[in-house]
C-alpha cells in the first residue's frame, strides 16, 4: 500500500524522494490540490502520485509534513474522525514562521498534542531532527548510515516505521514512548534534535 504524505514542502518532498528511491509508492498532497504537484511528480517519477489530502490520509502510513501553525487545518482537510489504527508519522516541530518562536505546549511533548488531533491513530514521532537537505540526501554516507530517531506509544507502529526507515537506508533508533523519546528528539530543547549522527557499518 502506498505511503501517504500530507504536505509537499521541503520535508514532504525530501521524504517522498527517499521513499520513491527505495521502491515505495507514495501519494502526496498539499493544500493547493493535486494539479499543483504535477511538476514534482514529473521530476520524481511515476511512483509519486499527486492526490487530495483525504486520499493521502487513507493510506496505511500517513506522514504529517506541514508547519506547526498549519497542522490543525491540514488534519481538518483530511476529514477523518477515526483514523482506525493507521500509523501517523509526525515530522513536525513546535515552531515556525513568521517569528520562529517555540509554541507554548503547557509542559506536554508536541507529539502528544498531535496525537490528540488524529484520534484512533498510532502516532510515531520521526524524521524531525534532520533538516530537509539532509533528509533528502542519500542516507548511506562514507562514514555509515545516517541515524533517524523515532518514538511512539505503540510498539508495532514503531517497528513498522523503523523497518521503512531501514529499507530506505537510514539507521533507525527507537527511543520508546512519546513522553520520553519524544522529549529527547523534540526541537527546540531536545538533546537529540539537529544531531547529524551516523552509524558505522
Amino acid at each position: 500500500m502506498p505511503i501517504g504524505i500530507i504536505g509537499a514542502g521541503a520535508v514532504g518532498q525530501a521524504l517522498a524522494g527517499r521513499f520513491v528511491a527505495a521502491g515505495e509508492q507514495v501519494v502526496i498532497s498539499n493544500s493547493r490540490g493535486p494539479a499543483s504537484l504535477r511538476d514534482l511528480a514529473a521530476r520524481t517519477g511515476p511512483a509519486l502520485r499527486p492526490a487530495t489530502v483525504g486520499e493521502a490520509a487513507d493510506q496505511e502510513i500517513v506522514v504529517l509534513a506541514v508547519p506547526w501553525r498549519r497542522l490543525g487545518e491540514a488534519v481538518a482537510a483530511a476529514d477523518v474522525t477515526d483514523w482506525q489504527e493507521r500509523i501517523v508519522v509526525d515530522t513536525t516541530n513546535p515552531l515556525g514562521p513568521p517569528d520562529f518562536r517555540a509554541a507554548d505546549l503547557g509542559g506536554r511533548v508536541s507529539s502528544e498534542i498531535v496525537a490528540g488531533l488524529v484520534p484512533g491513530a498510532r502516532l510515531v514521532k520521526a524524521f524531525n531532527t534532520l533538516p530537509p537537505d539532509v533528509l533528502g540526501a542519500d542516507p548511506l554516507t562514507p562514514a555509515g548510515r545516517r541515524v533517524i530517531f523515532l518514538s511512539g506509544d505503540h510498539t508495532r507502529a514503531n517497528e513498522r516505521v523503523a523497518r521503512l526507515a531501514r529499507r530506505v537506508g537510514w539507521a533507525a533508533t527507537d527511543l520508546g514512548r512519546l513522553a520520553d523519546g519524544g522529549r529527547l528528539q523534540q526541537f527546540p530543547g531536545g538533546p537529540l534534535a539537529a544531531l547529524r549522527l551516523v552509524m558505522e557499518p
